[in-house]
């Protein structure tokens, strides 16, 4: 299988090459972010939710490519993993990405000196590099044949890297066409240990394929079972063209013209899956500081069960089960917290109207029949003894 370490554009190349999913657009001025991202917070409904928590306390995880630690809306909030693209870890820095500092600040913006906020503003980021931007290294793996052990990649390393370090919500605006059985494990091991997954469906909505036969191309990790798949949105809640439909999208989140840090400071906006992404997992980390032991497939529910601008059907490809509300999520995850594991039941009860039917039989032998075994045995006992009494005497006579 190939896999690139590349910048998307709108969509992946060709099947298996791992690329980011989304795009930089013309930068913005820094003095009006605010006014610029206020549509965003608006449409998910973060303010509201902020009354309740900002995400102290939690860390997500970008995996993408490293953040910049530097940039005035991160600062003193980001700690950066070794590069997860190879299996030996050293000390080298990890060269900084634009597309792993925009997806950053969208979840933790501090709002700093009236800078961008993100939807979480008190979590913190672990940055887990998989991709280098500016690096188009190209390297051919053989495909996992499923026999003997899974050969790991940059993904499956930098998955359990995060569950390992910390990380309560993983975030991923990137994907491949390929499964990788590394890749699924390594999703298995997180979701076992409480860690919500957020991965972008990709943006092939408006390719040849998706015109031509109604539908997308998977992309994972959006694509595994446990995994929170989100999709694009423009300003009006509508399903952006070029975000991918398919049964992978679970909820949508704004995708078109997103205002997002970029290293060394200063804005541009986003387009893609991949700012629906983060904002989705912004959510998570709020979700995740109010109730921190709620499990993944909790807090999924929580989103989708409380999705605003839902499709006709209830459900569609293109946006799942509608566009997130963070406030609403939020509420309706601490009445899941509520949700027993077991209920408990009463002994007595039984199915119809009729009477309990009675005890089984102890298990064991029958006591009237042991109490003729026993004296049959007692009997012949004492007959035997007689006879050799009687012999004995006659033997004495004679």
């Amino acid at each position: 299988m190939l896999r690139a370490r590349a910048v998307a554009a709108r969509a992946c190349a060709v099947a298996g090459v791992v690329a980011l999913a989304g795009l930089l657009a013309p930068p913005v001025r820094a003095d009006g972010v605010r006014d610029q991202q206020r549509w965003v917070l608006d449409a998910i409904n973060a303010e509201q939710a902020w009354k309740v928590t900002r995400g102290a306390g939690v860390t997500v995880a970008v995996v993408d490519s490293a953040v910049d630690s530097k940039a005035p809306v991160l600062k003193g909030k980001v700690t950066v993993a070794p590069d997860m693209r190879s299996s030996v870890f050293d000390d080298g820095a990890s060269p900084v990405g634009p597309h792993g500092t925009a997806m950053a600040s969208l979840i933790a913006g501090s709002g700093h000196d009236g800078g961008l906020l993100g939807v979480a503003p008190d979590a913190r980021i672990l940055s887990v590099p998989v991709i280098a931007e500016d690096e188009f290294d190209y390297d051919l793996v053989e495909p996992d044949d499923g026999l003997g052990l899974p050969s790991e990649s940059p993904l499956s390393r930098a998955l359990r890297y995060a569950t390992d370090h910390g990380a309560k919500v993983i975030s991923m605006s990137l994907g491949e066409y390929a499964t990788q059985r590394a890749d699924r494990q390594a999703v298995a091991y997180a979701l076992a240990r409480g860690v919500v997954l957020v991965a972008a469906v990709g943006n092939d909505g408006d390719s040849e394929y998706a015109r031509k036969y109604g539908t997308s191309f998977w992309s994972f990790p959006a694509g595994y079972a446990g995994v929170i798949g989100v999709g694009a949105v423009d300003k009006q809640g509508k399903a952006a063209g070029f975000s991918s439909d398919n049964l992978s999208v679970l909820v949508g989140a704004p995708g078109v013209g997103v205002p997002a840090a970029v290293p060394g400071g200063g804005y541009q906006e986003m387009e893609g899956s991949s700012a629906s992404t983060a904002l989705v997992a912004g959510a998570v980390a709020l979700i995740k500081a109010k109730y921190p032991n709620l499990s993944p497939d909790l807090v999924a529910r929580a989103l989708t069960s409380t999705t605003q601008k839902k499709p006709a059907a209830r459900y569609d490809d293109k946006v799942g089960f509608g566009v997130i509300d963070v406030a609403a999520a939020l509420k309706r995850a601490g009445e899941l917290t509520g949700y027993a594991t077991s209920l408990p039941v009463k002994s007595d009860l039984h199915f119809g109207n009729g009477t309990t039917a009675p005890a089984p039989t102890p298990p064991g032998p029958d006591p009237v029949r042991l109490w003729v075994y026993s004296a049959g045995v007692l009997l012949g006992l004492i007959g035997f003894g007689a006879g050799v009494v009687v012999l004995t005497r006659r033997s004495e006579r004679q």
